[in-house]
């Protein structure tokens, strides 16, 4: 879970390496670093600091010399989220061998690393940090021939867990080695340099073709040749795909934050996700990525979804969607306990693994496991190429375009959207009529404008925000479709503005959760108009009753349930199965002003990376 920028060129590197981590900071900033190849010398120049990138731009500054010319065209940097040892200094990488001619960036965690690093140790080697990483330095320096990949190769062959590696050597001023195994590494394609990242948004500015790494690849680069093996040297070949983003994308485009822009981009993602995809006539859907026809689909007995944090919320609201729509038995797992309890698996499976970044560790081990087992696995990621998208080899893209703010929003409503159109699909080779079918696809092309009429009520819901914003407890409630919209809220809350706040199944309140009821304890009640709402009305008046103030997320025109409220959020009226996107749209912005109220860091909100890439 850190950023990884590794350069070789005839430009200079420290720039471009420094220019990458800031777009990359989002995925770790607790510690950053650079280790570059000075032009004309036999070393290497290892710049380190604790806290932001801001941090190790200004030691760059003050420790390399000025000059017009590059001071190097060789380089690697790192930004850190700590998994072994505390954000200091002396952990941040990169890490050097003990003689300093290997320097190494690293994501991902090394399982075996105690055992190495106590052969390590007695083999007379000396460790700084209390990182993991330093270990593949030294391995590196133990195995170092001659042949700095083949060094690599047999390294990492000793490693057991995840990594993905950038390696660059004093030995050779003009050559970079990276690696992979479960922690990604793209690869830009260049003309005269070579640049390597853990994620596209550090590479697009300087192109729009790069190639994925897959597990077992080692790329060895020069500014002039690219060549990817296999760890025993064999050649392998690797197409190059095109991104297509633009820079103003990865740009704030006059927001505040990336969030608040993020939540304002929903209904041009939203339009996105579903464009070319709805067939009114029909009433149905064509999702050609799942590539699954008819006779497919109606063979499926059961879904399966695996996912993580927001996407497993998601996952919650897509399990309604495939059991109302297409009468498909569906479960919803936490991914990382797919593989642990040995699920059951058929052979009419249909498993979706869902996770805005297409790296997410536990959900792709999921993925893994799933496909051991004989399922028909389907990713729905956000970003083209991942591992993810790549492993399933079918599914079906968000296009909700780059998603920087560590808080996930315009994902988590494309999600819910692409579900939807998935059960569709296969609730029309079941039971779901084309009337039905009909009415769920011209509410979908609704979806936009409810997204929008939302953000419409912005000031109103600040206005709400600042007011409530001074509380440090809070519960979100809701039924049906409303209650992973309250698990979603709360999640919203308590990572950008540290409030604890819980969600709940509306009828959990009265069996525990009442008990910490009270007059500093603010409730949130999803409860527009749909199934569920007289009940979540009766429970919001047991939560006044205990003097909590309630905040009802409610339809537009409702004019009972302000009696039952202290302030009311109002979403447009809309059909029953997409409820949860007006309703979650609303959450966003209410957590990013009460966020914004308490002056905390928004983007990038204390202990937490976008992609979680360990397990």
């Amino acid at each position: 879970m850190c950023g990884i920028v590794g350069y070789v060129g005839n430009r200079d590197a420290a720039n471009i390496i420094i220019s990458g981590l800031r777009r990359l900071e989002y995925r770790g900033y607790d510690s950053a670093g650079v280790a570059l190849s000075p032009e004309g010398e036999n070393t290497l120049k290892v710049v380190k600091r604790a806290g932001k990138i801001v941090n190790l731009e200004a030691g760059v500054q003050k420790e390399l010399p000025t000059s017009e010319e590059p001071y190097a065209g060789l380089g690697i940097g790192h930004t850190r989220w700590a998994t072994h040892g505390q954000p200091t200094e002396e952990n941040a990488h990169p890490h050097l061998s003990q003689n300093g001619q290997f320097a190494v960036v690293h994501n991902g965690i090394i399982d075996n690393y105690a055992g190495l690093k106590e052969k390590l140790i007695a083999d007379g080697y000396t460790f700084k940090s209390e990182t993991d990483t330093e270990v593949i330095a030294h391995l590196i320096e133990a195995c170092y021939d001659g042949d700095l990949r083949g060094a690599v190769a047999r390294a990492v062959e000793t490693l057991e867990g995840t990594y993905g590696i950038c390696v660059i050597s004093s030995l050779h001023p003009k050559l970079m080695i990276a690696a992979r195994k479960g922690s990604p590494i793209v690869i830009g394609v260049c003309k005269g340099e070579t640049i390597v990242a853990s994620d596209v948004s550090a590479i697009v500015s300087h192109t729009d073709q790069v190639i994925f790494m897959d597990d077992g690849d080692i790329l060895t680069a020069t500014p002039d040749t690219l060549d990817i093996t296999s760890l025993k040297n064999v050649p392998v070949s690797r197409p190059p795909t095109t991104i297509d983003w633009d820079l103003g994308e990865i740009e704030k485009g006059g927001y505040e934050h990336f969030m608040l822009k993020e939540i304002y981009e929903q209904p041009v993602a939203l339009a996105n996700a579903t464009r070319g995809r709805l067939v009114p006539k029909e009433g149905s859907v064509k999702l050609s990525g799942m590539q699954m026809d008819a006779y497919e689909m109606a063979r499926i007995d059961r879904v399966s979804i695996a996912a993580c944090g927001t996407s497993l919320y998601a996952g919650m609201v897509g399990k309604n969607f495939f059991e109302e729509f297409a009468s498909i038995p569906t479960e919803i797992q936490q991914a990382a306990e797919f593989r642990d309890r040995n699920p059951i698996v058929l052979r009419d499976t249909c498993m979706l693994a869902i996770s805005q970044s297409g790296e997410t560790a536990d959900t792709l081990a999921a993925v893994r496991e799933a496909t051991r087992k004989g399922a028909t696995v389907l990713g729905v990621c956000n970003v083209v190429g991942s591992t993810i998208a790549r492993e399933t080899g079918r599914g079906v893209y968000l296009h909700a375009g780059p998603e920087i703010g560590v808080a996930s929003t315009k994902a988590f409503t494309c999600q819910v959207s692409v579900m939807a159109m998935m059960a569709i699909a296969m609730g029309r080779t079941r039971r779901l009529s084309e009337h039905a079918g009909q009415a769920m696809v011209e509410e979908l092309a609704r979806i936009p404008e409810l997204a929008q009429r939302v953000i419409d009520r912005n000031d109103e819901i600040k206005a709400m925000a600042e007011k409530y914003a001074s509380k440090n407890d809070f519960f979100y409630i809701g039924r049906g479709y409303m209650f992973p919209a309250a698990l979603e809220g709360a999640l919203k809350l308590k990572e950008i503005s540290y409030i604890h706040a819980e969600g709940y199944h509306a009828a959990e309140l009265k069996h525990g959760p009442i008990a910490l009821l009270c007059d500093d304890v603010p409730v949130v009640a999803a409860a527009p108009m749909i199934p569920g709402r007289e009940k979540t009305i009766a429970n919001m008046q047991e939560c006044r009753a205990r003097k909590s103030p309630v905040v009802a997320i409610a339809t537009e025109g409702d004019s009972e349930i302000k009696t039952h409220a202290d302030d009311v959020i109002w979403v447009p009226d809309c059909m029953e199965f997409v409820s949860p996107i007006p309703v979650v749209v609303a959450e966003q912005l209410f957590a990013y002003h009460v966020a914004r109220a308490r002056g905390c860091e928004i983007d990038q909100p204390r202990n937490l990376a976008k992609s979680v890439t360990v397990e």
